[in-house]
């Protein structure tokens, strides 16, 4: 007589389970990071510019209660090639770019300074870290009030009142923002003092994230401080780099409060900005068609910049 015996059953394996389970608590978790977001963008960037390109092709004024009447790409043909309207969008551009290629290096420069001179273990630095970057928790048009009293023409502006002191009377006074050739770097100066704290910190920030073995590596080698510099802190700040000079060219197209404060775009369209002038033809002269195109074009023209700067500066990425 012959015994079968049962072999009991096994169970199956939980670990498939328990993946599946943390891959869908991921993706929840992922969910709920995302939408938020995605919200923000939708309501205050596709949105926008959805409706200014609609605003843009039609003639749309505040002052008329005439209903918006369509114009096409009349508003454009007019921004850029008809000599009545091209001449102020061209030399506000202008500025615009003169602007940025002239802040961009500066400003990431002297932030980079200030982050090696930072980034050392003495004792008091979060003091003199505090403050450098609180120029930066400042609202822009405090600044720009503040800067205009500096720069005020006359006796009465600090300015002018230094230099006379230290020429003993032989220099100015000097009229900053009143003067074609000295407006535009009067403000560049101050937007520089406003702005470099915020990419020194997240220079630092970059710093502190080099490992100190490259360091030390360097040094048994017999490298000096130029050397490491180059070789160790540059490519290890290659990436915060790129991002510091892409987040400040965005910033120095967006001009405008210093500008509508300091200068209302003069003199003679010295310090005028395409914002500007977007926001002087929508509410000064009610025009909101072509200000919507303004901004359409400008729009553009700024990702142009952006994407092509991306293209040129890569980041270096690991590949896992």
């Amino acid at each position: 007589m012959t015994t079968t015996t049962q072999t009991p059953q096994q169970a199956p394996p939980l670990a498939p389970t328990r993946r599946r389970r943390r891959l869908r608590r991921d993706d929840r978790a992922a969910w709920a990071m995302f939408l938020p977001a995605a919200a923000g963008l939708l309501m205050f960037v596709v949105v926008p510019f959805v409706m200014a390109g609609w605003l843009s092709l039609h003639n749309v004024r505040l002052d008329s209660p005439t209903p918006p009447n369509w114009m096409g790409l009349e508003q454009y043909r007019r921004i850029l090639l008809d000599p009545d309207f091209r001449g102020e969008f061209y030399r506000g551009l202008l500025n615009n770019v003169i602007f940025a290629v002239v802040v961009v290096p500066l400003q990431t420069a002297l932030a980079l300074a200030l982050a090696l001179l930072l980034n050392r273990p003495l004792r008091g630095m979060p003091v003199f870290r505090t403050f450098f970057f609180m120029p930066v928790v400042f609202p822009m048009a405090l600044v720009a009030v503040v800067w205009k009293v500096i720069y005020a023409r006359g006796e009465l502006g600090m300015l002018n009142a230094v230099l006379d002191t230290v020429s003993f009377g032989h220099l100015g006074p000097y009229d900053w923002l009143g003067d074609t050739a000295t407006a535009l770097p009067a403000i560049i100066i101050m937007s520089i003092w406003q702005g470099v704290g915020l990419q020194m910190v997240i220079l630092l920030a970059g710093l502190q994230g080099i490992p100190k073995d490259l360091y030390e590596a360097a040094s048994l080698d017999r490298a000096g401080r130029w050397l490491q510099f180059r070789h160790v802190t540059l490519p290890g700040l290659r990436n915060t780099l790129i991002f510091v000079v892409m987040v400040t060219t965005i910033l120095a197209f967006r001009l405008f409060d210093q500008i509508y404060i300091m200068t209302q775009g003069g003199p003679q369209q010295a310090t005028t900005t395409v914002m500007y002038q977007a926001v002087t033809t929508a509410f000064d002269a009610n025009n909101v068609g072509r200000a919507s195109a303004i901004t359409v074009l400008f729009f553009l023209i700024v990702l142009a910049i952006t994407l092509v700067q991306r293209r040129l500066l890569r980041e270096d990425r690991e590949i896992s």
